[in-house]
Parts: structure tokens; sequence; C-alpha cells
């Protein structure tokens, strides 16, 4: 099973700023990262009037762009497609971390992004078996994070979900 850790909060917390200095710090430590944002509205990847959009528009269920160095495949779902599921039939076995944005309510390892300044209180506890750590986003402009806390993230991560 590929190693997850899911990085979550409220929208607005720095959940993507936070994963934007995450990454390069994994993948230079010489890891394999890929990463499945999840979205809970409706999302559109594909732009009016473009080919793929006209493609779907015309009623393709399944449509791949494909170029020299990138695949993408836009699926029209009755269903959400699950994040084992996911993990199961679109991620090579090559990847040695997975880092999602989102999946709150998921079952792998958390991290979450608290920001004090716009939130009450965080949405989960230390006590949850789920939650690695809080990471608490001090600065109200959503700028960014410490690289002492970043690394510090990483090692968590090293720790706790690669060499589990």
């Amino acid at each position: 099973m590929l190693p997850v850790v899911s990085i979550v909060g409220n929208s607005g917390s720095g959940k993507t700023t936070f994963l934007e200095q995450l990454i390069p710090k994994v993948i230079k430590r010489g890891y394999k990262v890929a990463t499945i944002k999840h979205d809970a509205h409706n999302f559109e990847i594909d732009k009016p009037g473009k080919d793929s959009w006209k493609h779907r528009k015309a009623g393709a269920e399944t449509v791949i762009l494909s170029a020299k160095n990138r695949l993408a495949m836009i699926r029209e779902l009755d269903t959400e497609v699950g994040l084992d599921d996911i993990l199961a039939n679109y991620i090579s076995e090559d990847i040695d971390l997975v880092i999602t944005e989102g999946y709150k309510t998921g079952d792998k390892p958390k991290i979450e992004i608290f920001r004090p300044t716009k939130f009450a209180k965080p949405l989960f506890d230390l006590d949850d078996d789920k939650v690695l750590t809080i990471v608490e986003n001090k600065d109200n402009s959503n700028k960014l994070f410490a690289d002492e806390e970043i690394n510090k993230v990483v090692d968590l991560i090293v720790q706790e979900v690669i060499d589990k």
C-alpha cells in the first residue's frame, strides 16, 4: 500500500501554501511524490471553447489529453471515486509518498493547517489517532511557513508515514 498523508484544514487556512513548501522539501530528500487534490465542489479543468471541453460537451464520458510529456484524463462520474480506488488505479507504484489536499473525513494520517486568526479552533484534536500534528498558520496574509517548521513536518512524515 502506498504511504499517504492528508493535509487538511478549513478553506483559507493555508493548505496550498503549505504544500507548495512541503513538496520540494520531501523531494529534496530523495522521495517521489504524487498529490491528489480533493474538491468538495464540481471542478472544471478544461476551459470552455477548448477541444477537450467540446469533446465532453458533445457527450464523451472520458476525455484524455495526451502530449509528449503529460497525460490528463477527464471522466464523468455518477458517484465520487474513493481515495483508495484512486490510489490503486491511478498512482504508479514507484511513488514514495502520496500527499492529499483534503479528505479530512478520510482514514489516512492527517496534518491539519490551522489559522487561529481566522478560525476559533482546529477541526481535530491531537488526541485523534489519525492526526499527526496541527501546524498553526499565524500569519494572516497566507505567506510562507518557516523552513524549520516545514522540516519538522517532513521528519514526522518520513517517520510516521513513509518508514512505517
